[in-house]
């Protein structure tokens, strides 16, 4: 039996609800404000919309290519639909098209799978402190100014505990211990803690942001909380891009190996490797084997989301890991590689975790590494 098309999807509906990574929804879909409908505003509102979403992919605005320029001239040949709403303009960019666009222009494209951020926005103003949770007043602003600059953003629920614990000092603290403590039932990617202040007719603000081993800090302001909102989620932006976009002459070929898989963790890794051009070679009990053409240490952030833990070559005994192998009865993928995203990858045996009750063994010899080894756990 083969893991079908349909399986992968119910996966990824299982895994969504339970990893950290979030896939950003509506990546390519850009609002911009517009003062009218007439032809002049409208095309000037598709170039801002295609350089919000050049900002998004690449966390970069100083792109003065050529080819660059040259689509920002004339950016309605990558938008799939535009309709007006309201005091704005919505634009459809069509993703695959935009994509291969971007990457003939030689710019580095930050895939959908991003780290989750959680966001500890206190407020202060002369009726005191107030955290912003989720459903609560002002947490539209933060969530629009999230999607405009394409980060999975969290918000607590500020509940009472939640609020006797983020005050001016915890939350302007070097040291987030006291708030990662209550932060672990989101179970976050990153933590980003805002202490912001109106100031008659501004808004102002510290920040500082948390992801895995680095951090960062930094100060924003605005006429309105949403403009101080957007402020700082281009600024958190800017600093995750460069560490997760995939850059087209920076590559090389990878074997990557990874153990302690299942159905659902499959469908998750085929999401991360999905930006690297990801083939599946062979499945064997619970590892799997992928060929890919990226940067180690891009290929390396991007498992990290998955809080996958890389092994060191001498912690594993690979004449063991190949005997377990063979009497599963290991079974490579075919004649040709299977890409991650694409259709069907054939199990090796009944027993294995990716398997349905009755597939085959093969007679098949598996093909040789290539590249670079890379080799990952759950």
């Amino acid at each position: 039996m083969r893991v079908t098309s349909r399986l992968l999807a119910l996966c990824c509906a299982v895994v969504s609800a339970h990893s950290m990574a979030a896939p950003v929804s509506d990546l390519y879909k850009v609002r911009e404000p517009v003062a009218s409908q007439q032809p002049a505003e409208r095309e000037e509102a598709l170039r801002k919309a295609f350089d919000t979403l050049v900002l998004r992919l690449t966390g970069d605005s100083s792109s003065d290519q050529e080819a660059v320029v040259q689509l920002r001239n004339d950016p309605q040949q990558l938008v799939s639909r535009y309709a007006y709403e309201g005091d704005a303009v919505i634009v459809n960019f069509d993703p695959v098209t935009t994509e291969r666009a971007l990457r003939s222009a030689g710019l580095s494209l930050w895939g959908a799978e991003r780290p989750s951020i959680l966001a500890w926005w206190l407020g202060e103003s002369a009726n005191g402190s107030q955290l912003v949770g989720d459903a609560q007043e002002g947490s539209s602003d933060l969530r629009a100014a999230a999607q405009h600059r394409g980060l999975p953003l969290r918000l607590p629920l500020a509940d009472l505990s939640e609020q006797l614990v983020a005050t001016p000092e915890t939350v302007t603290a070097k040291d987030p211990q006291a708030l990662r403590e209550v932060s672990e039932r989101y179970d976050a990617d990153g933590l980003l803690t805002v202490m912001a202040k109106q100031s008659g007719e501004t808004w102002q603000a510290n920040w500082r942001l948390w992801v895995g081993d680095k951090q960062t800090q930094g100060k924003a302001s605005g006429d309105t909380r949403s403009v101080l909102a957007d402020e700082v989620m281009l600024a958190v932006s800017t600093f995750l891009a460069p560490q997760y976009r995939v850059k087209p002459g920076d590559r090389a070929e990878i074997t990557l190996e990874v153990l302690g898989a299942d159905v659902e963790r499959f469908a998750e890794l085929d999401r991360l490797l999905e930006p690297f051009g990801a083939r599946l070679q062979r499945v064997e009990s619970d590892r799997l084997v992928y060929r890919l053409s990226a940067s180690p240490e891009q290929l390396r952030a991007q498992l990290a989301l998955a809080r996958l833990q890389e092994v060191a070559p001498d912690e594993i005994d690979m004449q063991a890991i190949d005997a377990a192998g063979a009497d599963a009865g290991v079974e490579p993928i075919g004649d040709s590689d299977v890409s991650a995203g694409d259709a069907e990858a054939q199990p090796s045996n009944a027993q294995s975790p990716l398997d349905e009750p009755g597939a085959p063994a093969s007679e098949q010899s598996e093909p040789a590494d290539q590249g670079t080894l890379l080799r990952y756990r759950w």
